[in-house]
């Protein structure tokens, strides 16, 4: 059986949990956030728009830079080849966005066939920031009381894959996931909150970074996300940014409004 997961943070508790030699044979890794960017080819190799994307969001000083057009173009044909194959699929899951579009990706990926596709949810089922919960975000010593995986019949298989279409089709800059559903929208939201963090006087750019990281329910705000945002936003001739880049490409930053 494979086993799915969002990041690396993730497959580590996952590892655990599973064995080394089952994670070794079974475990995929995705490390694409689907929750944000374009993914108008993302099932389309080489995936041109949504790498370059990942391009223009990874912060310049931050190297080595991925290959994800390499990354990117993997997942693709792995997915577009599970059908192929007589492997069930487990996905593991919490309330993160990009991992409620990964379950719904599988279940796109398998439409039409009789392969198992099996969950283990490992969320609150609410995506607000008070409450929500990541599969990263649990003790990996912990994680294995949430290993009690249940099947995902046909019907809420084909609810699956239809929400990844439309999420595909939508091809928002932002996604949300809410209320068991996701909204797209635009950059608005986002960019209103760093905007209203801000003031005419310097301050770090990590502290109004952390401020859309905690009003932003229904997807996870990461460091580069709201680093590119705040450089977009420079772009427009709205904020400032002074110092070095420094610590994860942004540790060293200050910002105001211009």
């Amino acid at each position: 059986m494979w086993h799915l997961v969002c990041g690396d943070v993730a497959a580590e508790g996952v590892t655990r949990v599973i064995g080394e030699a089952a994670a070794a044979r079974a475990l995929r890794v995705l490390r694409d956030d689907l929750a944000v960017g374009p993914l108008v080819d993302v099932e389309t190799p080489p995936c041109t728009a949504r790498t370059q994307f990942w391009l223009d969001v990874w912060p310049s000083a931050v190297t080595p830079r991925p290959d994800f057009g390499t990354g990117l173009s993997a997942d693709a044909d792995w997915l577009a080849a599970l059908k192929r194959q007589d492997q069930p699929v487990t996905v593991w899951h919490g309330d993160s966005c990009s991992e409620q579009l990964l379950l719904a990706r599988v279940a796109a990926a398998l439409e039409g066939t009789d392969l198992p596709l099996w969950e283990v949810p490992c969320g609150t089922g609410d995506s607000s920031v008070e409450t929500r919960r990541a599969v990263g975000m649990i003790d990996p010593a912990g994680l294995g009381a949430y290993f009690l995986p249940k099947q995902v019949d046909a019907g809420r298989k084909a609810s699956l894959a239809s929400q990844w279409r439309s999420a595909v089709a939508g091809n928002a800059d932002v996604r949300r996931w809410q209320k068991g559903d996701f909204q797209g929208e635009d950059h608005r939201k986002v960019d209103a909150i760093l905007l209203g963090a801000c003031t005419t006087d310097w301050q770090p750019l990590a502290r109004v970074m952390a401020e859309l990281m905690g009003q932003s329910d229904g997807f996870f705000v990461t460091d580069f996300f709201a680093l590119w945002r705040a450089q977009e936003l420079v772009a427009e001739g709205r904020l400032e940014l002074d110092g070095t880049a420094g610590q994860h490409g942004y540790g060293g930053l200050t910002v105001r409004l211009s």
